[in-house]
């Protein structure tokens, strides 16, 4: 019976993995590519326990086990420190040039707001964005960031995709958006920084796939793309921010990436999982900052438990064009920006008729 069910486990974890390679958008399948690392992590478990396993299921779990990991670790390795870094490390002596974010899914139903406050007045970031915060949030967040923080962008929701942006640095046309769906707010504005050059940040919250949110990934996936759209179409240096309700190595914001020539900043450093705060075997990056190929990287860093099911993220990034081409950029091809229109299209429609 034990060779059976290591058979049985084996070949559902390579089911799993092979269903997160389809192209539908049905929620389910789009979950599946959420736990990379924890199906390899079983899949590795699966193939220690073969030994113990009699013929044929020990061959059949073998197999599957292995392919599960193989599979599993193209995606996964691009995040660890083992892969080439997608955004260089900035040289020293550029401050004046440098930005210091703060993302941090507050979680609505959280009211340990003096944790999120403490940690803002300890590494006093540039730029504070929160995400979920409702009119409760903003009361308290307008008290704590009055004096340091004095340019704000507040969006008060209780529909869990309030979001508010603080800066220390001076905003320029800053715009609230409806990109998508008519509930679901985006920020887009310019900064400028201590140097007196405007950076352009756009701060996203979509909707996730799931049972009691949306049934597909549809809608999140063409807010990305159409964001990622803009930015490829527009030279403006950018930075792109907030919870995407999507990991960082899934066929979404990889096609974003491609379609944006957005950079990632964690990849040939570390996954930097978010979410979820108080289950450390059930992690994975939710919340981003991507860069577009002008910027270099200072520092980055996950920031303790503010209560929420998020944990913030910290990044320092240096605007250096002229390190450019030190880049790689990501570049999506004529069949890849076709599927981007189609997404977003077909997103707006059906928004539309819902």
């Amino acid at each position: 019976m034990f060779s059976i069910l290591l058979a049985v486990l084996a070949i559902a974890l390579l089911a799993a993995t092979l269903v997160a390679r389809s192209p539908l958008n049905w929620w389910w399948i789009r979950a599946c590519e959420f736990p990379r690392l924890q199906l390899a992590a079983l899949a590795t478990v699966s193939a220690l326990l073969v030994p113990l396993a009699d013929p044929p299921w020990s061959w059949i779990a073998l197999v599957a086990s292995l392919a599960t990991l193989g599979l599993q670790a193209v995606r996964i390795l691009p995040w660890t420190p083992l892969w080439r870094v997608q955004v260089q490390r900035a040289e020293p002596g550029q401050e004046n040039r440098c930005l210091t974010l703060l993302v941090a899914n507050v979680l609505t139903t959280n009211r340990d707001a003096e944790s999120l406050t403490r940690l803002i007045l300890q590494h006093r970031p540039d730029l504070v964005l929160t995400l979920e915060s409702d009119a409760w949030w903003q009361e308290r967040l307008d008290t704590a960031l009055d004096e340091g923080w004095p340019h704000a962008v507040r969006v008060p929701l209780d529909n869990l995709y309030g979001m508010h942006l603080y800066s220390h640095r001076p905003l320029v046309d800053p715009e609230i958006r409806w990109l998508i769906q008519d509930d679901i707010p985006s920020i887009h504005t310019g900064v400028t920084l201590p140097s007196g050059e405007v950076i352009r940040l756009h701060a996203l919250h979509p909707r996730p796939p799931a049972p009691n949110e949306s049934e597909e990934s549809l809608w999140r996936d063409a807010e990305l793309l159409l964001v990622g759209k803009a930015i490829h179409e527009d030279p403006t240096p950018a930075l792109v921010a907030g919870d995407l309700n999507d990991v960082a190595w899934s066929r979404t914001t990889r096609l974003f990436c491609r379609v944006s020539g957005m950079l990632d900043p964690r990849r040939g450093r570390g996954m930097f999982s978010t979410f979820h705060a108080d289950y450390p075997l059930l992690r994975w990056p939710l919340d981003h900052v991507f860069s577009s190929e002008h910027f270099t990287l200072a520092a980055m860093r996950r920031l303790p438990h503010i209560g929420s099911d998020h944990f913030p993220i910290l990044v320092t990034l240096c605007y250096r064009p002229s390190r450019s081409d030190e880049h790689e950029t990501p570049k999506a091809d004529r069949e890849e920006r076709r599927d981007a229109r189609e997404t977003i299209k077909e997103g707006k429609e059906r928004d539309q008729e819902a």
